[in-house]
Protein backbone atom coordinates (compact mmCIF):
# COMPACT_ATOMS: atom_id res chain seq x y z
CA UNK A 1 0.00 0.00 0.00
CA UNK A 2 2.36 2.48 -1.36
CA UNK A 3 -0.60 5.24 -1.31
CA UNK A 4 -2.51 6.05 1.32
CA UNK A 5 -6.00 8.74 0.92
CA UNK A 6 -6.53 10.29 4.79
CA UNK A 7 -10.25 11.09 5.24
CA UNK A 8 -11.34 14.19 6.88
CA UNK A 9 -13.09 13.08 10.42
CA UNK A 10 -13.30 16.54 12.03
CA UNK A 11 -11.95 20.50 11.84
CA UNK A 12 -10.39 22.15 14.55
CA UNK A 13 -12.49 25.54 15.20
CA UNK A 14 -9.95 27.83 17.39
CA UNK A 15 -9.23 31.59 17.49
CA UNK A 16 -6.68 31.78 14.97
CA UNK A 17 -7.67 32.62 11.65
CA UNK A 18 -3.94 32.61 10.33
CA UNK A 19 -0.87 30.76 11.31
CA UNK A 20 0.76 34.05 13.00
CA UNK A 21 0.31 33.69 17.39
CA UNK A 22 -0.16 30.02 17.04
CA UNK A 23 1.94 28.57 19.76
CA UNK A 24 4.72 26.48 18.68
CA UNK A 25 3.67 23.52 20.22
CA UNK A 26 0.77 21.83 22.08
CA UNK A 27 0.41 21.93 25.55
CA UNK A 28 2.14 25.29 25.84
CA UNK A 29 -0.59 27.65 26.24
CA UNK A 30 -3.18 25.68 28.38
CA UNK A 31 -5.45 28.70 28.73
CA UNK A 32 -6.31 28.34 24.85
CA UNK A 33 -9.34 27.05 24.38
CA UNK A 34 -10.82 25.29 21.08
CA UNK A 35 -13.22 22.40 19.55
CA UNK A 36 -12.96 19.77 17.55
CA UNK A 37 -16.16 19.50 15.53
CA UNK A 38 -16.67 16.14 13.51
CA UNK A 39 -17.53 16.20 9.45
CA UNK A 40 -20.96 15.01 8.99
CA UNK A 41 -19.84 11.16 8.21
CA UNK A 42 -18.58 10.65 11.63
CA UNK A 43 -21.04 12.68 13.80
CA UNK A 44 -21.56 9.33 15.30
CA UNK A 45 -21.27 9.51 19.02
CA UNK A 46 -21.09 5.83 19.32
CA UNK A 47 -17.04 6.44 17.78
CA UNK A 48 -16.26 8.23 21.36
CA UNK A 49 -17.90 6.21 23.74
CA UNK A 50 -15.50 5.99 26.51
CA UNK A 51 -13.18 9.10 25.73
CA UNK A 52 -14.80 11.21 27.87
CA UNK A 53 -12.65 9.15 30.42
CA UNK A 54 -9.67 10.41 29.45
CA UNK A 55 -8.13 13.96 30.57
CA UNK A 56 -5.58 14.00 27.06
CA UNK A 57 -5.84 13.49 23.66
CA UNK A 58 -3.86 12.95 20.25
CA UNK A 59 -4.88 14.80 17.79
CA UNK A 60 -3.20 13.62 14.29
CA UNK A 61 -3.90 16.72 11.31
CA UNK A 62 -2.82 18.35 8.47
CA UNK A 63 -0.49 20.88 7.80
CA UNK A 64 -3.09 22.56 5.38
CA UNK A 65 -1.47 26.32 4.92
CA UNK A 66 2.11 24.41 3.85
CA UNK A 67 1.44 22.34 1.03
CA UNK A 68 4.76 21.69 -1.09
CA UNK A 69 5.26 20.15 -4.38
CA UNK A 70 8.94 19.15 -3.13
CA UNK A 71 10.40 18.31 0.24
CA UNK A 72 14.00 19.34 1.28
CA UNK A 73 16.01 16.93 3.70
CA UNK A 74 17.09 19.78 5.87
CA UNK A 75 14.85 22.38 7.24
CA UNK A 76 15.60 25.42 9.50
CA UNK A 77 14.04 25.39 12.81
CA UNK A 78 13.23 28.66 14.15
CA UNK A 79 14.10 28.60 17.42
CA UNK A 80 17.83 28.11 16.15
CA UNK A 81 17.24 31.67 14.74
CA UNK A 82 16.58 30.76 11.23
CA UNK A 83 19.88 29.89 9.76
CA UNK A 84 21.09 26.25 10.82
CA UNK A 85 19.82 23.51 9.30
CA UNK A 86 18.68 20.14 10.86
CA UNK A 87 16.95 17.07 9.20
CA UNK A 88 13.80 17.29 8.61
CA UNK A 89 12.77 14.38 10.39
CA UNK A 90 14.47 15.98 13.12
CA UNK A 91 12.26 18.80 13.50
CA UNK A 92 8.74 19.22 13.76
CA UNK A 93 8.56 21.62 10.68
CA UNK A 94 5.54 21.83 8.53
CA UNK A 95 7.29 21.02 5.79
CA UNK A 96 7.93 17.30 5.14
CA UNK A 97 6.91 14.71 2.74
CA UNK A 98 3.88 14.03 4.27
CA UNK A 99 2.51 17.70 5.99
CA UNK A 100 1.03 15.95 8.77
CA UNK A 101 1.23 16.98 12.48
CA UNK A 102 0.57 15.63 15.81
CA UNK A 103 -0.78 17.29 19.18
CA UNK A 104 -1.44 16.36 22.29
CA UNK A 105 -4.59 18.52 23.84
CA UNK A 106 -6.22 18.40 27.39
CA UNK A 107 -9.72 16.97 26.46
CA UNK A 108 -12.32 19.03 28.93
CA UNK A 109 -15.18 17.95 28.13
CA UNK A 110 -17.30 15.52 25.51
CA UNK A 111 -20.82 17.56 24.22
CA UNK A 112 -23.40 15.90 22.16
CA UNK A 113 -24.97 19.09 20.47
CA UNK A 114 -28.48 18.89 19.08
CA UNK A 115 -27.39 19.78 15.99
CA UNK A 116 -23.96 19.75 15.34
CA UNK A 117 -23.15 16.34 16.88
CA UNK A 118 -20.22 15.01 19.35
CA UNK A 119 -17.65 18.26 20.05
CA UNK A 120 -14.61 18.05 21.58
CA UNK A 121 -14.12 20.70 23.63
CA UNK A 122 -9.84 21.18 24.20
CA UNK A 123 -7.22 23.25 25.55
CA UNK A 124 -4.07 23.39 24.36
CA UNK A 125 -4.36 23.27 20.64
CA UNK A 126 -1.83 24.58 18.39
CA UNK A 127 -4.12 24.55 15.69
CA UNK A 128 -5.62 27.01 13.07
CA UNK A 129 -8.86 27.79 12.57
CA UNK A 130 -10.51 24.99 9.99
CA UNK A 131 -7.39 22.61 10.33
CA UNK A 132 -8.41 19.13 9.24
CA UNK A 133 -8.00 16.41 11.82
CA UNK A 134 -7.29 13.14 10.10
CA UNK A 135 -7.62 10.91 13.43
CA UNK A 136 -7.69 10.93 17.49
CA UNK A 137 -6.53 8.63 19.37
CA UNK A 138 -6.67 9.05 23.46
CA UNK A 139 -3.42 9.65 25.64
CA UNK A 140 -2.22 6.70 27.54
CA UNK A 141 0.07 7.64 30.42
CA UNK A 142 1.41 4.06 30.87
CA UNK A 143 3.14 4.11 27.36
CA UNK A 144 2.85 7.56 25.87
CA UNK A 145 4.81 9.56 28.96
CA UNK A 146 9.03 8.71 28.68
CA UNK A 147 10.27 10.94 31.33
CA UNK A 148 13.76 9.84 30.19
CA UNK A 149 13.39 10.52 26.72
CA UNK A 150 16.31 13.20 25.71
CA UNK A 151 15.36 16.47 24.35
CA UNK A 152 17.87 16.33 21.86
CA UNK A 153 19.22 19.78 20.28
CA UNK A 154 16.06 21.65 21.86
CA UNK A 155 17.35 21.54 25.17
CA UNK A 156 19.48 24.83 24.78
CA UNK A 157 16.61 26.44 23.34
CA UNK A 158 13.62 25.95 25.89
CA UNK A 159 14.25 29.27 28.15
CA UNK A 160 12.45 31.97 25.68
CA UNK A 161 9.50 33.40 27.27
CA UNK A 162 8.91 37.05 27.41
CA UNK A 163 6.73 39.17 30.43
CA UNK A 164 3.80 40.79 29.35
CA UNK A 165 2.43 44.16 29.40
CA UNK A 166 -1.32 44.62 28.39
CA UNK A 167 -2.56 48.22 29.60
CA UNK A 168 -5.83 47.76 31.29
CA UNK A 169 -8.07 50.16 29.14
CA UNK A 170 -6.44 47.52 26.13
CA UNK A 171 -7.43 44.51 28.31
CA UNK A 172 -10.90 45.76 29.20
CA UNK A 173 -12.02 45.31 25.60
CA UNK A 174 -11.32 41.19 25.80
CA UNK A 175 -13.41 38.55 27.59
CA UNK A 176 -11.77 37.44 30.77
CA UNK A 177 -10.77 33.67 29.33
CA UNK A 178 -9.78 35.64 26.45
CA UNK A 179 -7.59 37.67 27.86
CA UNK A 180 -5.48 34.85 29.82
CA UNK A 181 -4.82 33.00 26.42
CA UNK A 182 -3.31 36.29 24.88
CA UNK A 183 -1.19 36.43 27.79
CA UNK A 184 -0.29 33.08 27.28
CA UNK A 185 0.81 33.35 23.79
CA UNK A 186 2.80 36.30 24.16
CA UNK A 187 4.44 35.13 26.52
CA UNK A 188 5.79 32.28 24.15
CA UNK A 189 7.20 35.26 21.79
CA UNK A 190 5.45 34.52 18.23
CA UNK A 191 7.45 36.40 16.20
CA UNK A 192 10.23 35.16 14.37
CA UNK A 193 13.15 33.98 16.06
CA UNK A 194 15.59 36.11 13.66
CA UNK A 195 13.60 39.14 14.27
CA UNK A 196 14.89 41.28 17.28
CA UNK A 197 13.87 44.76 16.16
CA UNK A 198 12.92 46.41 19.07
CA UNK A 199 10.62 48.94 17.03
CA UNK A 200 8.96 46.44 15.23
CA UNK A 201 5.03 46.40 15.57
CA UNK A 202 3.48 43.18 14.97
CA UNK A 203 -0.10 42.36 15.06
CA UNK A 204 -2.10 38.97 14.58
CA UNK A 205 -6.25 38.55 14.25
CA UNK A 206 -7.05 36.57 18.01
CA UNK A 207 -10.86 35.17 18.77
CA UNK A 208 -11.94 38.03 16.62
CA UNK A 209 -10.15 40.70 17.66
CA UNK A 210 -6.96 42.45 16.00
CA UNK A 211 -3.65 42.16 18.41
CA UNK A 212 -1.15 44.60 17.65
CA UNK A 213 2.27 44.12 20.12
CA UNK A 214 6.26 45.39 20.31
CA UNK A 215 8.92 43.27 22.12
CA UNK A 216 11.32 45.67 24.02
CA UNK A 217 13.59 44.48 26.17
CA UNK A 218 12.33 40.71 26.62
CA UNK A 219 8.72 42.37 27.39
CA UNK A 220 5.75 41.77 25.12
CA UNK A 221 4.20 45.31 25.16
CA UNK A 222 -0.03 45.38 23.63
CA UNK A 223 -0.23 48.69 21.41
CA UNK A 224 -3.77 47.96 20.61
CA UNK A 225 -6.74 45.73 20.53
CA UNK A 226 -9.40 46.40 17.85
CA UNK A 227 -12.68 44.30 17.09
CA UNK A 228 -12.25 42.96 13.80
Amino acid sequence: MEDLTLKIVARIRSDFPTKFGIPRQSGLVDSLTATVVFEPDFQNPDALRGLEDFTHIWLLWGFSEAFRDEWSPTVRPPRLGGNARMGVFATRSPFRPNPLGLSCVRLISVEQHPTKGPLLHISGADLMDGTPIYDIKPYLLTTDCRPEASPGFTAVHTDYTLSVDIPAEEARKLPADKLDALHDILAQDPRPAYHHDDSRKYGFPFAGYEVQFVVQENVAKVLKITKS
